[in-house]
């Protein structure tokens, strides 16, 4: 067995041998060639299919394993850039917002009833114009996302190193990467029919990854970066899933025990929703 790294100028390779009981004749001495650039890997993502007529377990988004043929209610492109701010400090960003963390959580601050004096929602555009490298925000990073819609995420990588991108609370349909910049001509590429579930994808340089799901789980979901570099300097952002009200049905109170920090300290329990009183 032969493990190589991949998109880095030094190649690293090791190698261990896996015997068989009863197997006959010594492993080959020779080592077959590592895969050579990011085409290998987008071909091998491309060769992945769910076999949907094998008899197993499944997730059925809105009644349907037809995914393709739900409509989608909106969609979002996130684009990742990295740059510095005050000419010096590094931060790496979403759509022009590096996140920031903040001493009151926020999903904290909405229990309470003070998110207004810790974050803003939908301080990004679903479909952002152009990027400015040279002029990255730091702040809180939030998307408001309506209760059990149909949603198209596409993440478009314009740097030179792999992103891996993954999304808290959810499985997704990874339906597409492909080099370039992403336009919703791109959407005939789609695969719309055995996509894999899954919740990681990742978009190698240069290219854009597209995603379909149902937020049909309530709470604060984070989407980030898996290059801890990337994540800890701002590539992240948070999803708010919730119902107009808020219902004991889709998600629970805030418990009584809960641990508080920062502004809530002080602060009286907030009230249950009203189908628990």
């Amino acid at each position: 067995m032969v493990a190589s790294t991949r998109f880095l100028k030094t190649v690293l390779t090791s190698t261990a041998l896996l015997r068989y009981e009863g197997g006959k004749g010594a492993a080959s001495p020779e080592l077959p060639k590592p895969p050579v650039g990011w085409a290998w890997s987008l071909n091998q993502f491309r060769s992945f299919r769910w076999n949907l007529t094998a008899s197993a377990a499944r997730p059925n988004p809105q009644g349907s394993y037809h995914y393709g043929k739900i409509n989608i209610t909106r969609s979002i492109k996130l684009v990742n850039t990295v740059g510095k701010i005050e000419g010096k400090k590094l931060r790496y960003a979403l759509s022009g917002v590096s996140h920031v963390e903040t001493e009151t959580p926020i999903k904290l601050a909405q229990y309470f009833g003070v998110a207004d004096k810790v974050f803003k929602y939908d301080t990004i555009k679903d479909e952002p114009t152009k990027v400015d490298t040279s002029n990255i925000l730091v702040q809180p990073n939030v998307l408001n996302i309506e209760h059990r819609s149909f949603v198209e995420i596409v993440f478009e990588n314009q740097e030179r190193t792999r992103q891996s991108w993954h999304l808290d609370g959810y499985s997704f349909f990874a339906v597409a990467v492909e080099p370039g910049k992403w336009t919703p001509a791109k959407r005939k590429n789609y695969n719309l029919l055995d996509a894999v579930y899954r919740h990681t994808i990742q978009v190698y340089p240069k290219c854009w990854g597209a995603i379909l799901l149902t937020f049909d789980n309530c709470g604060m979901w984070n989407i980030r970066s898996e290059i801890l570099e990337k994540r800890y300097l701002g590539q992240q952002l948070y999803v708010n899933v919730g119902p107009p009200e808020l219902s004991q049905r889709d998600e629970y109170s805030f418990p009584a025990n809960g641990l508080r920090c920062g502004i809530i300290q002080g602060l009286p329990d907030p009230q249950p929703p009203r189908d628990s009183l």
